[in-house]
């Protein structure tokens, strides 16, 4: 997408002023003193450069925010999209639209276009091709991951990535965690955190068959399930010593009660006492209960 139409995506808070038509614009730039401007996809590369140089050289002598600054601004973009496209023409086996492939690639365009300095001697396509790579490189890592990490742990994945295979390349086989942390001065801890993050950065379906063994099900008929069951053993295995040290009747109305599944009018019968008293034990020895287990955890 041209940068004319989508000014949006540049990195400044210059406004820019809505398209016009080329002749407007040479127009435009005859007041300013610049040089003739063909139609952009009819500029080559020796004479973009050379009219980029043209332009830099003007864009310095004018004020950030006006009317000439961002048209000056927004002509070097146009004729300086080849580099974006080729630096995207990298990138073609990825499954992202090239599209979008090349409108990140032009963030990068704009973004070198506003730190070039023509003082310095550098041609501009050496000095914006790093920050044009870097913009799509870094649209990939932070787009690319199934499950979202830090940034920290994406740049240690390609740090161990590149160790891993020099130090394969230099010992003939695959290196060690030991290997792989003195190698990049890092701990062994952290090289296994990114080794796991690393599991993070594709996905399979729940519904894809084993490659090693087909007779095998799908992934989702061998994850295991929550059994909520597990969920109370905690609380009774804590439990069971409190109890035991419980009176006997209070054992005993526990037992006829969350056991037996008696009512407490049938507890009161089977005990000899009144239904009400029978509540008022229950409650007491359940608070107690409450109370201890809390002070437990």
């Amino acid at each position: 997408m041209s940068p004319r139409l989508d000014a949006s995506n540049a990195p400044t808070t210059t406004s820019t002023p809505p398209p016009e038509p080329l002749d407007a614009i040479q127009g435009f730039f005859d007041e300013l003193g610049l040089p003739e401007i063909p139609p952009y996809d009819e500029v080559d590369a020796v004479d973009a450069r050379a009219l980029s140089k043209t332009l830099f050289a003007r864009l310095e002598s004018l004020e950030e925010g006006t009317h000439a600054y961002s048209y000056v601004r927004n002509t070097l973009v146009e004729l300086n999209l080849a580099l974006v496209k080729f630096a995207a023409s990298r990138f073609r086996s990825r499954s992202e639209p090239m599209e979008d492939i090349v409108q990140v690639g032009t963030i990068g365009l704009i973004k070198a276009i506003d730190r070039f300095e023509l003082s310095r001697g550098v041609e501009f396509p050496t000095f914006a091709m790093p920050t044009i790579i870097g913009e799509i490189k870094r649209f990939f890592r932070d787009t690319s991951w199934s499950v979202r990490v830090p940034r920290r742990l994406q740049e240690l994945r390609l740090d161990l990535a590149k160790a891993g295979d020099e130090l394969a390349q230099k010992l003939d086989r695959a290196p060690t965690v030991a290997e792989l942390a003195e190698r990049l001065g890092l701990s062994a801890e952290e090289v296994v955190e990114g080794m796991t993050a690393s599991n993070a950065y594709t996905a399979s379906s729940l519904d894809a068959q084993p490659e090693e063994d087909e007779s095998e099900g799908a992934l989702a008929d061998r994850i295991g399930y929550e059994d909520h069951g597990l969920e109370g053993i905690e609380y009774i295995e804590s439990l069971k010593p409190l109890i035991a040290g419980l009176p006997p009747r209070d054992r005993t109305i526990l037992s006829l009660r969350f056991v037996a599944g008696m009512t407490q009018s049938e507890i009161g019968d089977e005990l000899g006492i009144s239904q009400m008293h029978v509540s008022r034990l229950l409650s007491r020895t359940l608070v107690q209960l409450r109370k201890a287990l809390t002070l437990e955890e």
